[in-house]
């Protein structure tokens, strides 16, 4: 039925029904609009007789059925699409269903009108749709759930008649919704009816609905068997069940999705390869034609390098005959330094890892003069050819490599002593700069030395300037003797040489070079029978200061060199006395250190651990001591309290962190044993200890906690061992059995500081690690709805999914605790709950603390004996006590 078009004038002067009806129902006739009010209104009689008649039921079955009718909307949300077709199902037909059975049509109708606006209203943007579409399934619903339900009180049915009945039911409810919907596009469009408006669709939505209907029955005979106790535990796992599977075909449809545009791709990639095919063939035809004249050294390889054809150029290039090269290796016309670099490129034929390679080779001419070429080979396939081969291009190049050589000799090393001069110095250092500030790698880091000899002008004067020539030359030699291989030594002018010390690991090794460079120039020079004594003034500069071009770093070198000789001669200066004083102070604090834990002289701190879950009052309620976390201190006599993060880097460093983590780890062990034996209310507590890299990898790792444990007589369960994210990953091949056997002894383990490093979601769900600590940068920041919140609020969840213990550090303020309890966090510590305490204040945080029940003890938790501590002597070796 066609409709007149209206003008907006026209259409202000309609009866409001008639502008609500052009509104949302522009597309609809006289008949479809009939049909959809007659629906809307059958359907919303039939919700109304619904709600009227489950308020005559009690209060628990209002429950019961306000919760069927939420499952079956939330199920709206989450569809199954059947495969290889458009349509899907909700899963929630098979709650509709078991309210159907339970309480009746009237609650089953409800459901099947709240699934079917959830639907409608996910999968269409049309008013008239959204309205209808509930209606229609309350009205299907009425109608095959009161049949149903005649049919029932009628016939004493067993559970098989029951369960046939129902997916009968079912099927009816399905098809009469089914005509009902596709009745209004028939309508619209002034078509009848048609049988494949139902059938098209029964296959899998048919099928679906029918076994949602088997589903609910068994459930309705386990709810008269056993009562809705057991119910409620099976529709949680049902619902879980349901939402698997639509992520799961949703993820067969994305894949589905990549295999058809995969397969696109590849037939355009293959019609474009045959008309390649069909273009190369015509241009190998023009390229025989040229082959034999060309002016380059050409020949064809088979992929091992033999030679099967090659051009008149290329015999003349080697001086060969065309006889001789023939089936003969091309490696074999190559100089031996070259081969090498030759067959690498060669040995990625076979795997096509390359399209070109371009080289340049010492050719071995028939005389035995070298020929230098530049070489370019690549891929050829010739028509009708069973194998491609290899096509090589020589160009004769060795004039201008003469040039170049003899050239950049000239200017770019001394003429004297040949090592790099002034100019070659400086590019090189302008390279490690750059590096260096391009990576901001440890690797990377440089230093300068600046020598400058104390007596070069007096030998000049008494012995000539040939002299100054031979000791200059020996004094390189002895230089380029001491250096590393990576190292350069340059000759800057006169007596000034300078070395580029490269991947420096501390300011040490530098220094340990230069006193070994004054060594050697101690030893005498013997310079035309006369012995010669001399000594270096060397001034260092390290990469540490920030430059950002070589000359400062040349400068810098130069100004500490003087200072060495207005400090005496024979010496060394560090530019800037600064610096100078910071590795004077390192050096002396790592003494002391060693001294203060040999005499035992350090001191451990212990901050509070609290469960943020609460005691009985349950989540929300005040934290309780849940155990602590050791913390290494150090009073300094001179230099009063020093902090970890200043004395433990230097502990590092010197390979004192194995000593210092037994100390704190024994120390711990007894004061956990001393505060669980006030009372059995404490016998849970536990102890938190940090693990190194140095610790990780000592091969008596296990011994060493399973002695600390068995000294102080402490469960192996109450002692947490931390290891950083990025500790464990770099080091996670070597650390992996002691690990695992420590958590199989007992021992918690935890990953401190989580989420500043790189740990791998795939590594994180089988390593053997028991718990998360947040780092205290993301609590320090929580805000709601910042975006450390959202950091905070996926740990919390990661942690609970993989069923691992999830610890806050650094919680200052109220709000980021009630954040933190509110998100689920186990656990949390921070100066808002107790700042670190000396073991005599802890007693008094005891008395007034509720701490954690102790739980039953097991055989995992048991106190280790002699014969465990002396079978893992025997696995990992003897076992010293520092």
């Amino acid at each position: 039925m066609s409709e007149r078009a209206v003008s907006p004038e026209a259409s202000l002067a309609l009866p409001w029904w008639q502008r609500l009806h052009g509104a949302l129902m522009p597309d609809y006739n006289r008949k479809a609009t009939i049909y959809w009010w007659l629906a809307a209104v059958a359907g919303a009689a039939a919700l109304v007789v619904a709600a009227w008649q489950v308020a005559q039921l009690g209060r628990s079955a209002w429950w019961q059925i306000a919760a069927g009718v939420f499952i079956a909307m939330t199920a709206g949300f989450f569809p199954v699409r059947v495969k290889h077709s458009k349509h899907a199902f909700a899963a929630g037909e098979i709650f509709i269903i078991l309210l159907l059975l339970m309480h009746g049509p009237a609650a089953a109708t409800l459901a099947a009108a709240g699934e079917g606006a959830v639907g409608s209203w996910r999968a269409s943007k049309r008013w008239t749709s959204r309205i209808v579409s509930p209606a229609m399934a309350a009205l299907a619903m009425w109608a095959t759930g009161s049949a149903l339900h005649a049919l029932i009180d009628k016939v004493s049915a067993s559970a098989g008649l029951l369960l046939l009945a129902t997916m009968a039911c079912a099927l009816g409810y399905f098809m009469l919704n089914t005509l009902l919907v596709t009745a209004v596009p028939r309508l619209k469009r002034n078509e009848r009816l048609r049988a494949a408006d139902l059938f098209g669709v029964f296959g899998g939505v048919g099928l679906a609905y029918v076994g949602s209907a088997a589903v609910a029955s068994l459930l309705y005979l386990v709810y008269l068997q056993s009562g809705i106790g057991v119910l409620g535990a099976m529709v949680p796992l049902l619902g879980m069940m349901l939402a698997t599977l639509h992520y799961f075909f949703r993820q067969q449809e994305a894949s589905e999705s990549v295999r058809r545009a995969n397969a696109e791709a590849q037939e355009r990639e293959n019609e474009l390869a045959r008309r390649h095919v069909q273009e190369l063939e015509a241009s190998e035809r023009r390229f025989h034609s040229a082959f034999t004249h060309a002016s380059i050294g050409m020949a064809l390889l088979d992929f091992s390098g033999r030679i099967l054809q090659a051009n008149a150029a290329l015999c003349a290039l080697v001086g060969r005959q065309n006889q001789a090269l023939l089936n003969q290796a091309f490696q074999d016309v190559v100089f031996e330094d070259d081969r090498q670099a030759l067959a690498e490129k060669l040995g990625l034929v076979s795997d096509r890892e390359f399209e070109s390679f371009a080289l340049e080779l010492r050719c071995r001419h028939a005389d035995g003069h070298p020929v230098w070429v530049t070489a370019h080979c690549s891929f050829f396939s010739e028509p009708g050819s069973s194998a491609p081969c290899l096509i090589l291009q020589l160009q004769d190049v060795t004039a201008r490599r003469m040039a170049e050589e003899g050239l950049h000799h000239l200017a770019f090393h001394d003429s004297l002593t040949g090592l790099p001069n002034r100019r070659r110095f400086h590019e090189l250092l302008g390279q490690a700069v750059a590096q260096l500030n391009a990576s901001g790698a440890a690797a990377d880091a440089y230093a300068v030395m600046f020598l400058d000899f104390d007596r070069f002008k007096l030998i000049n004067d008494s012995l000539g300037h040939s002299a100054g020539d031979a000791f200059l030359v020996q004094v390189s030699q002895r230089i380029r003797d001491s250096l590393r291989p990576h190292d350069v030594v340059a000759r800057l002018g006169g007596d000034e040489f300078a070395v580029l010390v490269r991947h420096v690991e501390h300011e040490r090794c530098v220094v340990g070079l230069a006193e070994r460079l004054m060594e050697a120039m101690r030893q005498p020079f013997v310079v035309g029978g006369t012995e010669l004594m001399t000594s270096a003034s060397i001034g260092i500069t390290f990469s540490a200061l920030g430059y950002a071009n070589p000359e400062d770093v040349l400068r810098d070198a130069d100004t500490a060199m003087y200072k060495a000789k207005a400090a005496g001669k024979a010496r060394y200066a560090l530019f800037d006395t600064s610096l100078h004083t910071e590795v004077a102070d390192r050096l002396r604090l790592e003494g002391e250190l060693r001294h203060a834990i040999d005499d035992g002289r350090l001191s451990v701190a212990y901050q509070p651990v609290f469960d943020l879950r609460g005691g009985a009052a349950g989540p929300g309620g005040a934290p309780r001591l849940a155990g602590f976390e050791a913390l290494v201190r150090w009073q300094h006599p001179v230099d009063g309290s020093i902090s970890p993060g200043a004395f433990l880097p230097i502990a590092e460093e010197a390979g004192l962190m194995v000593r210092l983590t037994d100390f704190v780890l024994h120390c711990a062990c007894r004061q956990l044993r001393e505060w669980q034996l006030r009372g059995p209310a404490f016998a849970a507590l536990t102890m938190n200890v940090n693990l190194s890299g140095h610790d990780i990898a000592h091969p008596a790792l296990v011994a060493r906690v399973m002695r600390a444990l068995m000294e102080a007589e402490v469960r192996p369960d109450r002692l947490c061992l931390e290891l950083t994210e990025n500790i464990l990953m770099s080091r996670l091949e070597g650390a992996l059995p002691a690990l695992k056997e420590l958590r199989r002894l007992g021992v918690v383990l935890a990953i401190d500081d989580f989420g500043t490093g790189y740990s791998s979601l795939s590594h994180l769900s089988t390593l053997p690690i028991d718990g998360l600590k947040i780092d205290r940068s993301f609590v320090s920041r929580l805000e709601a709805g910042s975006n450390e919140a959202a950091v905070v609020r996926s740990i919390v969840l990661l942690g609970s999914s993989l069923g691992k213990d999830v610890v806050a550090e650094g919680i200052e303020t109220e709000q980021q605790l009630r954040q933190l309890q509110d998100m689920g966090c186990a656990f949390g510590q921070g100066y808002l709950l107790s700042r670190p305490l000396k073991p005599a204040d802890v007693p008094r945080l005891l008395q007034g603390s509720e701490a954690v029940a102790a739980p039953p003890p097991s055989d995992a938790g048991a106190v280790p004996n002699l014969s465990q501590l002396s079978g893992l002597r025997a696995a990992t070796g003897p076992l010293t006590m520092h």
